[in-house]
């Protein structure tokens, strides 16, 4: 028995005396064990249990400059010129009448050339360029200064209000096209680059991710927009707002600015609705909607409604007369859930779903009207064009 424990005694000691030597060695040479066991065979994962084992991660790139380099050269600076007629006016002396008629016009209206800076992408390499409708609105002469030093006289195709789009032309060869995505699309969350000509500072570079996607700025209107915290500034409008692999995602079209005591807050277009407007713009100049002749709310929900708790769907709330929902029988305060084969998510996806049809195409669109179900055919007529409104900046 005592020779038992003399031996524990015995192992204990070496023990301790091992493991501070190991401690005094691991504060002199701190790699020590990590080259031991490399040399050994053993790699950390070996000696790690799971449980302690950290959570991988998937680095980001450390440089974009290889997007940017890819996409840049696509990106051009517009210059929209055009002639603006102003009065000369005189203020008034009198506070009064100054602060009541402000001044009276002295002498003969005059003119003077205004210009306006944005931005615009090569889509095409027959030199078809997407821009902003805002930037070469009444334009009387529009320059394109291409990424290698070239300038090109451009002339409009067309343009779309609604989107903010518009399809410019111009006369040059070795166009560099934009590389457009659409093998996925854009995610909240994924970092996104605007380039463009902001205030006049060429091929400015702004990076930052992808806020939201399917907004709506205007309940009149179908289209949906990329909000996204890459600073867009004056100039930007019709730039390029592109991914980490420097494809095409969005055309940046306007910011809230801090007048809105707003900051981080840009809008672009999905390439997905520009390509569209491209197309048919390109195809017969102008772009051609669907219109029900009806405005829509979302669905309130009351307890009377016969509706459940997560009811889909939207509300109408004006008819326009003689207009197709009105000639189809269509009420104010119908509930619509479905349009042709597909359910109706909400408001802004039933804009989305009446602008695809053509005009002309019959489509038969289902709900409830006072808590029973309905059915109605509706002939598509063609959408009025919208009144534009003014940007918030970009």
């Amino acid at each position: 028995m005592k020779h038992a424990a003399g031996t524990l005694a015995f192992i204990a000691r070496f023990v301790v005396i091992g493991l501070a030597a190991a401690f005094v060695i691991s504060l002199i040479w701190p790699g020590v064990g990590h080259r031991l066991r490399a040399r050994f065979g053993l790699s950390p994962a070996d000696v790690a249990t799971s449980a302690s084992a950290p959570a991988e991660r998937i680095a980001g790139p450390a440089s974009y400059a290889d997007a940017v380099k890819r996409a840049a050269p696509s990106v051009v600076n517009i210059y929209a010129n055009k002639m603006v007629t102003e009065q000369a006016v005189q203020m008034y002396t009198d506070p009064v009448l100054q602060r009541l008629f402000g001044g009276r016009p002295a002498g003969p209206a005059y003119k003077r050339r205004e210009q306006s800076l944005g931005s615009g992408v090569i889509v095409s390499s027959k030199g078809y360029v997407l821009t902003n409708n805002h930037v070469i609105a009444n334009a009387d002469d529009i320059q394109v200064l291409l990424y290698d030093g070239r300038v090109a006289k451009a002339k409009v195709v067309g343009a779309d209000v609604e989107t903010d789009l518009a399809v410019l032309k111009i006369d040059a060869s070795n166009l560099p096209v934009i590389h457009i995505a659409d093998h996925q699309p854009v995610r909240t969350g994924d970092v996104v680059l605007a380039i463009g000509n902001p205030l006049g500072l060429n091929q400015t570079v702004t990076m930052g991710i992808v806020s939201a996607i399917g907004r709506q700025l205007s309940s009149a209107s179908p289209e949906d927009f990329i909000q996204t915290d890459a600073a867009i500034n004056l100039g930007n409008s019709g730039g390029a707002l592109v991914n980490s692999e420097g494809e095409l995602v969005g055309i940046n079209t306007l910011l809230i600015g801090k007048a809105a005591n707003a900051e981080g807050i840009g809008f672009a277009i999905p390439v997905s609705s520009a390509k569209k407007v491209l197309d048919q713009i390109i195809d017969t100049g102008h772009v051609v909607r669907g219109w029900m002749g009806a405005d829509y709310t979302f669905v309130p929900i009351a307890a009377d409604s016969g509706l459940p708790a997560a009811a889909r769907g939207a509300q109408v709330t004006d008819i326009y007369p003689g207009g197709p929902a009105a000639q189809a029988g269509i009420q104010p305060h119908d509930i619509l859930l479905r349009i042709g084969s597909d359910d109706i998510a909400d408001p802004a996806d039933l804009r989305r779903h009446e602008a695809a049809l053509k005009p002309g195409s019959k489509v038969e669109v289902s709900g409830l009207r006072n808590g029973s179900p309905f059915h109605a055919e509706v002939i598509l007529a063609q959408r009025p064009p919208l009144t534009p409104t003014a940007s918030l900046d970009g």
